[in-house]
């Protein structure tokens, strides 16, 4: 199989995924539970998402400047910062540790 062909074919899988998505019942969806379960899935997913890629080098743990932004990051979230104070101290927080030699 070349490259192509495992392309195609896995964009025919999630079109026809997608195609089944719409045959479910709008009640099926709307019930309290599966409603829960695909909000908790959403975050983590994302909390997976980030932690590779704040982890993650190649097939090694790297712990680096990263950590400890996303420390403070997680902490300016928590008080309820805007997404722009967020960023601009995750990326300050980081800087300063790379520029001091710091990056654990």
């Amino acid at each position: 199989m070349s490259i192509w062909s495992a392309i195609l074919l896995a964009a025919l899988i999630c079109l026809a995924l997608k195609a089944v998505g719409y045959l479910v019942p709008p009640t099926v969806l709307e019930a309290p539970r599966p409603a829960r379960i695909s909000d908790l899935l959403t975050v983590a997913l994302l909390a997976a998402l980030v932690a590779v890629q704040t982890l993650g080098a190649g097939q090694a743990i790297m712990v680096d400047a990263r950590v400890p932004a996303l420390l403070v990051t997680g902490g300016l979230l928590w008080l309820r910062q805007s997404f722009l104070v967020v960023v601009f101290a995750a990326a300050l927080v980081a800087a300063l540790l790379r520029l001091w030699g710091l990056a654990l």
